[in-house]
């Protein structure tokens, strides 16, 4: 909260998103693989295929490094847990202390929170020998956050047992810290956030607290209040579709199509916009071709940064205002929420800002349909849309800055400058064999390659490539001369 006396939240949020498909559906987001789904496949497969030991999904990512000369990491565990019949329970939540080695007030060059986790019994989509995972998030714009004391670690699993699945999840949450030697003068766009204002529900509650947007009239919303001192202010926003909307982008035209846009919108009016990467979770679509390779960003979602440092001159009058969320021709449901990102004048000293310009015309697109014999067609959907905004900031370093932002994006992409590019490329496929309508037979592939490359030099190359649960092929460097595909 604004206030530094009034408790903190640290919110993790975790799902238990063991999401769905039947080989034949047609609407797979209604269907997902039960425990007998799982026997039959399991007992088509090839011996050497069949589970005895845990197998451990992966997701293709970058290695978290920490600069060059830097100390640690300071690891401490957060959280040991099982998560049993959560379910529309309310989260896990323990008291959170900055570490010993943060409270010294070294400067942190890196800082990571690695969630490792594993399932035995029976569960949805679940092999019988059991399934492991771990993530690992970089947190190190959260560095205000994770030094400041009187605060709440929340994490909500939301898994399902009775009768027919007893599968139980065992996890542990740990914080990795690493510092730099020597004190580094870096910018103050470059720096963590001096401030986080979480902008989503508040405990105590049945259920994460992210929002729940369930159609496209919908919009939930809460009440910031922003410091006096503050010269720059970022809206990250975290979204994720499920239920009805889970596969969005394969909605027909009396599903609402398949475009999604989640607005943000400040008193009322839109100040940002958020066209979602259409994440697949670890069961969707089907779900074989994603074992053991997961989609990208399904257990490390990505998040999205809306500039709000031209509105400040609104923000900066003491007042609470609302800050809310929508998502355009929405279904049940969407999960939305936010953390205010605010950077504050390092001498306490009021800032003054104002808004020069701002434009934010409605959405424009269409859906066209067209089907000969009324059974089989075809649908195409277009958007576009446009948001600006200019305004100042002044603060007692007797800099005026003057910031611009803008979103310009079309339904097939968007383009900009940037200090880093990460071209992510996955291509499955799976097939299931049926003979008097029993399984028969399952065979699957996955082939990804992960190639990233900065400015400063960091570069990062993966290449892999599995067939059933067998990784077959698995090449990564940190540097991105040459690329070996196979």
């Amino acid at each position: 909260m604004p206030t530094s006396s009034a408790p903190r939240l640290f919110l993790l949020c975790f799902f238990a998103l063991l999401s769905h498909s039947h080989f034949s559906a047609a609407r797979p987001h209604h269907l997902r693989l039960s425990a007998e789904d799982v026997a039959t496949v399991e007992a088509a497969l090839p011996a050497r295929h069949l589970a005895k030991a845990k197998t451990t999904f992966f997701e293709v990512n970058r290695p978290l490094h920490p600069p060059r000369g830097s100390s640690g990491p300071c690891s401490t565990l957060l959280l040991s847990q099982s998560f049993a019949l959560t379910l529309n329970k309310p989260p896990v939540t323990t008291a959170y202390s900055p570490p010993s080695c943060l409270s010294g007030g070294g400067d942190v060059s890196l800082a990571v929170l690695e969630w490792r986790a594993d399932c035995h019994g029976v569960q949805y989509d679940r092999r019988p020998g059991g399934v492991t995972w771990s993530v690992h998030k970089d947190v190190t714009k959260y560095a205000s956050l994770l030094a400041a004391g009187n605060s709440t670690l929340a994490v909500y699993l939301g898994n399902l047992i009775d009768d027919t699945y007893n599968g139980v999840y065992y996890a542990n949450l740990t914080l990795h810290l690493y510092f730099r030697r020597k004190a580094q003068l870096t910018s103050a766009d470059s720096s963590p956030a001096d401030l986080i204002v979480p902008v989503s529900r508040s405990l105590p509650l049945d259920d994460g607290l992210w929002f729940v947007v369930q159609n496209k009239t919908d919009v939930e919303s809460t009440r910031v209040a922003v410091p006096a001192n503050a010269y720059r202010a970022v809206l990250e926003v975290y979204v994720s579709s499920h239920y009805s909307d889970e596969f969005w982008y394969m909605n027909t035209p009396d599903q609402n199509g398949p475009f999604r846009e989640v607005t943000v919108l400040l008193d009322g009016d839109v100040v940002g916009a958020v066209w979602p990467f259409p994440v697949i979770y670890a069961g969707g679509i089907n779900p074989l071709i994603w074992r053991p390779i997961t989609s990208i960003g399904s257990f490390n979602l990505p998040t999205y940064d809306i500039e709000l440092t031209p509105f400040l001159g609104k923000l900066l009058d003491s007042k609470e205002h609302e800050v809310g969320f929508a998502v355009t021709n929405a279904q049940n449901s969407w999960y939305v929420n936010g953390n205010l990102h605010l950077w504050l004048d390092p001498k306490g000293s009021p800032t003054t800002g104002g808004l020069i310009s701002y434009d934010a015309p409605k959405l424009s697109g269409s859906i066209t349909a067209h089907s000969v014999d009324g059974i089989d067609g075809e649908y195409q959907a277009t958007a576009s849309r446009n948001i600006s905004a200019t305004g100042w900031v002044s603060s007692s370093q007797r800099l005026k800055r003057r910031v611009e932002i803008g979103f310009v994006e079309s339904y097939a992409g968007a383009g900009g400058a940037g200090t880093s590019t990460l071209r992510n490329e996955q291509v499955a496929e799976a097939e299931v064999v049926l003979r008097d309508d029993q399984v028969a037979g399952a065979s699957w592939r996955m082939h990804q390659v992960y190639n990233y490359g900065a400015s400063n030099g960091g570069c990062y190359l993966r290449n892999v490539t599995s067939v059933g649960y067998d990784v077959l092929f698995d090449h990564n460097v940190a540097s991105c001369t040459g690329t070996r595909r196979r």
